[in-house]
């Protein structure tokens, strides 16, 4: 994973929403607790990139993301869904994680970095089992963070 992103161990939770707005929501909501970014504003931004075409990824994972001038690097939030949600996913899997990225607003190339980051990180099977089992968010962020190491040395 890209040591670039940001990613708080507070900005990583279980949850048990219903839709892919309720996840949104849910996801938006961990950036105005964890990271002070107006939630409103990061919603806005997650549906008018959803209304492009679904960021379900495929393989149970979404990574929904937008751009704003509230962050100076890319920033992840991420969900461990209790069941999974349909998310229009490409290969119809409904998405148990959920990967959210807000990078800056002018971070062309930054924020295509980092979404490459996390696709590779999900793209590996052990990583992605590692995640999936994760008991509880702590474990998660730990998997994470040590994948982080990893990727750094």
């Amino acid at each position: 994973m890209d040591t670039n992103i940001k990613l708080a161990p507070e900005a990583v939770a279980f949850a048990r929403p219903d839709s892919a707005r309720q996840i949104l929501t849910q996801i938006s909501a961990i950036y105005s607790n964890v990271y002070g970014l107006d939630a409103d504003i990061v919603l806005e931004g997650l549906e008018q990139r959803e209304a492009l075409g679904s960021t379900g990824f495929g393989r149970g994972v979404a990574i929904p993301h937008c751009r704003s001038t509230a962050v100076n690097r890319p920033t992840m939030a991420l969900l461990k869904l209790e069941h999974p949600v349909d998310f229009k996913a490409a290969d119809g899997i409904p998405v148990s994680l959920v990967f959210g990225l807000v990078s800056p607003e002018n971070a062309g190339a930054t924020h295509l970095h980092a979404l490459a980051a996390i696709s590779r990180l999900v793209r590996d099977e052990a990583m992605l089992s590692r995640l999936t089992d994760a008991a509880d968010p702590e474990a998660v962020f730990a998997v994470l963070t040590n994948q982080f190491l990893r990727a750094a040395a």
